[in-house]
């Protein structure tokens, strides 16, 4: 532990952020890091509780949180630093946009304010890469086994990596012109710069992963090709299928999914294209966003960035409650109201809002038609129905579809082996092993739309048990 009585001593320092009227003009990454002194005192607050619920249940990569908090209140950091990497391969992807359920599951979450965890492994992870501490990390021997890792998402690179380290000669195929997946071209730049992603793909690299970016497998590819080449493969291309809106006046071109927009302004951050074409771009627009999770938080970041007239954003589920209710009870994740930076840079919410209809001109929408709703239980189901004349319109120059996703796209690899699926669309797996036994799937592929530090955590037990595999046949 750190310090007896630490959590008595110290009370839990937010990260604070650049201000509002400055960030608004820029992507760049918001935090304002605290400094180690600060850091130290926060390490001090983690407590001997006995059972780790942080370790246990909080987090799903299984990171040692109360011995790196230890290990930083002790000034160990270098130690900090390989313990933190023992468990995480990308602590400073998580310690960035992780939702931080370690924090939730902290035992002085019972009565008090938990330890900053995330923003302590985030510290932890950019001291190690400062101080030349993270280094490749090379198998003892070669296997002589070629695997592919199919899309460079946090679960593929975390498989790559720990197969690499295993010793087998590993080769990543992303079917876009850059490697990272949905931490590259999803996630806003002012949440996560770039340059991040390079500096531990420049580790992999010289750890022995091949990526070849362009290749789309299953359609530049076919999976003869890579039975043929390669001894066994991983399949993590994410849950890339969006969940759509189903009404009347969907087709119009300024409706736009999340994800098309987002990455359309991180190419262009990236040098990747001359900028958001007119069908992209939202400057002195009425924004309306359509989902009330992280991606249409980011959707809010991005339009506020861009130069948006004003920005609604609607949440067809109740307000969440500010404390914790009954059902999700410490150490779960709380389902609480929560505010995010992108928010708190101005945006109209408006939660229990159904949309029923979009109408406009030519082949552009101006309109939204939507109906307030309210949600009761029938059988253990909840269920909505419309509030009787709280119909309402909501103009729009804009629409964005963030509406969370379905499962993985099922066009290109996934027919073409013709794996088996599960009644949501995911691929089934036992043991991370598909039911073509040298096709192994991890990440959103399995799971549907989930956490990147379940991802990273799911790519790490798919090559372990890949590994079992090849030593096996």
């Amino acid at each position: 532990m750190a310090k007896t009585k630490g959590f008595l001593e110290y009370k839990r320092q937010e990260v604070g952020h650049r201000s509002v009227q400055e960030r608004v003009h820029d992507y760049r990454e918001m935090d304002l890091p605290l400094t180690p002194e600060q850091l130290q005192c926060q390490a001090a607050r983690c407590i001997d509780c006995g059972i780790p619920f942080c370790h246990g249940s909080g987090c799903p990569v299984k990171n040692r949180i109360p011995e790196f908090n230890d290990l930083v209140f002790r000034g160990r950091w270098k130690q900090a630093c390989d313990n933190l990497h023992s468990t995480n391969n990308f602590p400073e992807i998580t310690g960035r946009v992780c939702p931080a359920p370690c924090e939730a599951a902290c035992t002085l979450a019972i009565n008090d304010e938990p330890v900053l965890i995330r923003h302590i492994e985030y510290q932890i992870v950019e001291r190690g890469f400062e101080e030349g501490w993270i280094k490749p990390l090379l198998p003892i021997r070669k296997t002589g086994k070629r695997i592919a890792v199919i899309g460079s998402g946090p679960a593929g690179l975390a498989a790559a990596q720990q197969l690499a380290r295993a010793g087998h000669d590993v080769s990543v195929f992303e079917k876009d012109e850059k490697v990272g997946g949905l931490m590259r071209y999803g996630i806003p730049d002012f949440k996560l710069a770039k340059n991040v992603i390079e500096r531990r793909l420049d580790q992999m690299r010289q750890e022995g992963v091949q990526f070849q970016m362009g290749v789309e497998v299953g359609v530049d590819l076919s999976s003869r090709y890579l039975h043929r080449m390669f001894d066994a493969a991983v399949l993590t291309m994410g849950a890339g299928q969006p969940r759509d809106l189903a009404v009347p006046g969907r087709g119009y071109d300024n409706i736009l999914f999340a994800m098309d927009f987002l990455t359309a302004q991180n190419r262009f951050n990236a040098g990747e294209s001359f900028g958001p074409d007119k069908d992209m771009n939202v400057k002195d627009k009425k924004v309306v966003v359509i989902g009330g999770g992280d991606t249409g938080s980011d959707c809010v970041g991005t339009s506020r960035r861009q130069g948006a007239q004003s920005i609604t954003q609607l949440e067809i589920l109740p307000k969440p409650p500010d404390m914790p209710p009954s059902d999700t009870p410490w150490p779960f994740w709380p389902r609480i109201m929560r505010t995010s930076s992108s928010h708190e840079e101005g945006c109209d919410r408006q939660w229990s809002v159904m949309t029923k209809k979009i109408t406009g001109a030519g082949t552009r929408v101006s309109m939204l038609h939507c109906c307030r709703v309210e949600w009761f239980k029938k059988k253990d189901q909840w269920k909505l129905r419309e509030v009787e004349g709280s119909e309402f319109e909501l103009p729009a120059d804009f629409v964005l579809l963030a509406m969370g996703f379905v499962h993985v796209v099922h066009k290109g690899i996934v027919e073409d082996l013709e794996l088996k699926l599960d009644d949501r669309g995911n691929v089934v797996v036992q043991d991370y092993q598909t039911s073509v036994p040298w096709v192994f799937a991890a990440g959103d592929t399995v799971s549907g739309a989930s956490l990147i530090v379940r991802a990273i955590d799911s790519g790490r037990c798919a090559a372990a048990a890949l590994d079992r595999w090849l030593k096996e046949n």
